[in-house]
């Protein structure tokens, strides 16, 4: 089931994530994307609403206001600013909008339904994700982490065997945890899994290594080198499925963010 869509476009806010969870406490799927998204990309969601345009404290970059395209404009999508003075809307508002005004906005000016829930989300996802990886393979960096087994439960679910793990045992998680992730993944969800004793080779580079950046830099680049090991050893693989949080998705992708998540790059993000 397609589900309805209201697009937040970023233009400074520092609550693009608050106004997202509030449209979708009313049961209406919600997305933020970059304020310089172009029509062509609009077009290319499904659909769309109705789109907020959501000003704030740092829509100046590089000493620029950042604006919208005004060919957006000529969409017809109904339209709501926050905080945007160079706005061409009819509904303009200098702070978020209250539950009243939003919902009048969501259901009466953009005849959205409240059709978003989890079950509705999971069955577009995988959808999608069989439509975009077909009969290819994908690999995936399992730390046991909430990113990437969430990540790694859904692709299991849409394309299984297609999928292939790594997960690397770096020596420093909880207790028992990557035998954890072996039981759940490998032995309950049957997933192709390869598991990598790393610890002697981790524990050894952080030897007498006692700055915690430092350390942090360590861990992170020897992650790497291990598991660019263990793609060469593969083949046929297609896509890099990456679990990233949306809120780091947000922070990486807009130039109105502050901060920035780092990450493997990937073929698709879910």
């Amino acid at each position: 089931m397609k589900q309805d869509l209201i697009v937040i476009l970023d233009l400074g806010s520092t609550k693009n994530t608050v106004l997202a969870r509030e449209i979708r406490e009313l049961g209406v799927y919600s997305e933020i994307h970059p304020h310089d998204i172009t029509v062509e990309e609009l077009k290319a969601l499904d659909n769309v609403k109705g789109i907020i345009l959501n000003g704030g404290e740092n829509r100046v970059v590089e000493g620029k206001e950042v604006e919208i395209s005004p060919a957006l404009y000529e969409l017809g999508y109904p339209m709501l600013s926050v905080d945007y003075p160079a706005s061409q809307c009819e509904m303009r508002l200098h702070d978020l909008p209250d539950k009243e005004i939003l919902k009048q906005f969501v259901f009466e000016k953009c005849s959205a339904e409240a059709n978003w829930n989890m079950k509705n989300f999971i069955a577009d996802q995988v959808e999608l994700i069989r439509r975009q990886v077909g009969d290819r393979k994908v690999l995936l960096a399992l730390s046991g982490g909430v990113d990437s087994s969430v990540v790694a439960a859904l692709l299991i679910k849409a394309i299984g065997q297609q999928l292939v793990c790594v997960h690397v045992n770096h020596g420093l998680m909880r207790k028992h945890e990557s035998q954890g992730v072996v039981q759940v993944f490998r032995e309950e969800l049957k997933a192709n899994l390869i598991y990598v004793d790393a610890v002697e080779r981790f524990l050894g580079k952080l030897e007498n290594v006692a700055d915690p950046e430092e350390k942090r830099k360590i861990i992170g680049g020897e992650f790497i080198r291990v598991f660019e090991e263990e793609a060469r050893k593969l083949q046929g693989i297609d896509f890099l499925g990456q679990g990233t949080i949306y809120p780091d998705i947000i922070e990486s992708g807009t130039k109105t963010a502050k901060m920035v998540k780092w990450g493997l790059a990937g073929g698709f993000e879910v």
